[in-house]
């Protein structure tokens, strides 16, 4: 962890390079969401994107959602990682909250429900518009963080504290923007020479 930059200072170009970015989740509305965040989780954002519509014919809503069993789900998530867990956890979801105007988006609220972690509920805080109460830390994020020297580790949750100790809440939404410069730049094999945080970066300044 790199304890000599000013971290506030160096991450507002990435902040301000993808504050208007569109979550990779092509989503409608809020109950679309909370049930696409559940199903991305260990898959592809692109996957998921491909199943919905149907999905979504099929249970428009939180109620629809409600009476499903797995028999009715299976045709149309099998094809998602882990399915069968999440068949699980959307239907007693949907049988908590029952209705639409029902979904929360309080940290302690959201992550009460089955299938929704802190990344799942930063997520869904962030993409409502309502108060962030943590960051995002995705598999992105977590090659990102430590390679910019911001944080260190591996473990999500001791990577999200220390972005939410070095960093204001109104700059919280860091996390998106370092999980969308991991899906562009800092792939695996990272794209350094054209990546707009090689100033700061230690992973750039220890490479090359």
């Amino acid at each position: 962890m790199s304890a000599n930059t000013n971290w506030v200072k160096a991450i507002q170009p990435l902040l301000e390079k993808f504050k208007d970015t569109p979550h990779p989740l092509s989503y409608g509305n809020l109950y679309q969401l909370v049930v696409m965040v559940v199903l991305s989780a260990q898959d592809s954002d692109r996957n998921i994107n491909n199943i919905a519509p149907k999905l979504f014919e099929a249970f428009p809503n939180m109620e629809a959602l409600s009476r499903a069993t797995p028999e009715l789900l299976y045709p149309f998530i099998s094809g998602v990682r882990n399915f069968g867990n999440k068949t699980k956890w959307l239907m007693e979801l949907a049988y908590q909250v029952k209705e639409d105007n029902n979904i929360p988006v309080t940290m302690a609220e959201l992550t009460a429900l089955p299938g929704i972690g802190r990344k799942s509920a930063n997520v869904i805080q962030r993409e409502s518009g309502s108060p962030a109460e943590g960051i995002i830390v995705d598999l992105h994020v977590v090659r990102v963080a430590p390679r910019l020297g911001i944080a260190s580790g591996t473990d999500p949750k001791k990577i999200e504290k220390q972005l939410m100790d070095i960093l204001p809440v109104k700059d919280w939404d860091a996390g998106m923007s370092m999980s969308f410069l991991g899906r562009e730049i800092c792939r695996p094999q990272p794209k350094c020479e054209i990546c707009l945080m090689n100033p700061v970066c230690s992973y750039y300044h220890e490479t090359y």
